[in-house]
């Protein structure tokens, strides 16, 4: 039995990760130290004979006894809320998390999958982003934590590559969405999801122009788990290319619901990115990979789960899941 430790692993990305992994015959190590994710996600998996969690904080120190034979890096705040709230430990996790994240993946001998992010493309110049392009970054910014910390976690995976002869693979991630995700973490499907079943307005920033490409969460897993069996090292884009502004998907989360909340515009967060669609030709072309899920199929099982969540003084939905 193959043995996988995924860092962040209780986290909104990192539970679906965990449950595949599980359902694909793996042994999974769970490391998680809950800054910005809930012991919840990951509450069905403990009772599974090949599940362990251990509480730990990665920017301190990584041991885990016996095999293993990935490790998977998706340890990090990982929404603007928390990012902004959450500078230094943000920083911490794409550099010294990474850092010792890769560390157990050389002491072990293990494959290693760090998971980036399309922000490193920033506020992009070249449209789609594929994976030769440098990106265009406020390293000042506010939104200079999250994009830097996963910039220098990649410049560090690849010096392991190169210096150490480690197996590395880098995927970059675009927007995902789907169950898990904290109806408060201030991205764009919660926040309108979490305001049309209030019956609240659906905030919109800026004029809503600005575009997202939002791959459903089933669709990215399946793609991580193809990629880490792969021998690829990247980077690597994943995502979905169907590219639509944020005004269109508000009133498609309006729709859906059958909400009768207004549409109100609010002012645009500074070094906001006005465009993001991934160039998937790398993923298509090696892993034979693309996104099967519809928009309108994942905003409705993500609604409907988002329905079923309880109540919390938060708000109609509260805070009902974790990164």
């Amino acid at each position: 039995m193959r043995r996988a430790v995924i860092t962040g692993g209780a986290g909104f990305l990192g539970s679906h990760l965990c449950e595949r992994l599980l359902g694909s015959g793996y042994e999974v190590v769970c490391l998680d130290n809950f800054l910005t994710s809930e012991p919840g996600n990951i509450a069905h998996l403990m009772g599974h004979e090949s599940f362990r969690l251990t509480r730990t904080d990665v920017t301190g120190y990584i041991h885990v006894v016996g095999d293993v034979d990935v490790v998977l890096h998706f340890a990090s705040p990982a929404s603007p809320i928390d990012y902004l709230q959450l500078p230094i430990e943000t920083l911490k996790v794409g550099s010294i998390g990474t850092m010792h994240a890769l560390g157990l993946a050389k002491e072990k001998g293990a494959r290693f999958l760090l998971a980036s992010t399309s922000e490193v493309y920033g506020d992009p110049q070249t449209h789609p982003q594929p994976e030769d392009y440098w990106g265009h970054v406020n390293p000042v910014g506010p939104r200079g934590v999250y994009d830097e910390a996963k910039r220098f976690a990649e410049a560090m995976t690849t010096a392991y590559r190169t210096h150490h002869g480690l197996d590395t693979a880098i995927v970059r991630i675009f927007n995902t969405y789907g169950p898990r995700m904290r109806a408060h973490d201030g991205r764009a499907i919660p926040t309108f999801i979490r305001q049309a079943l209030a019956g609240e307005p659906i905030t919109v920033s800026g004029d809503g122009s600005q575009t997202r490409s939002v791959c459903y969460v089933d669709d990215l897993v399946r793609g991580l788990i193809q990629f880490v069996e792969s021998d690829g090292h990247g980077p690597m884009n994943l995502g979905n290319p169907h590219e639509l502004s944020i005004l269109e998907l508000a009133r498609e989360v309006k729709r859906l619901t059958g909400s009768v909340s207004p549409i109100e515009f609010i002012a645009k967060p500074q070094d906001d990115p006005m465009i993001r669609r991934p160039d998937i030709s790398l993923a298509t072309r090696n892993l034979s990979w693309k996104p099967q899920v519809p928009l309108e199929e994942g905003l409705t099982r993500t609604i409907e789960w988002f329905r079923g969540q309880a109540p919390t003084e938060e708000g109609a939905l509260g805070r009902v899941a974790a990164l």
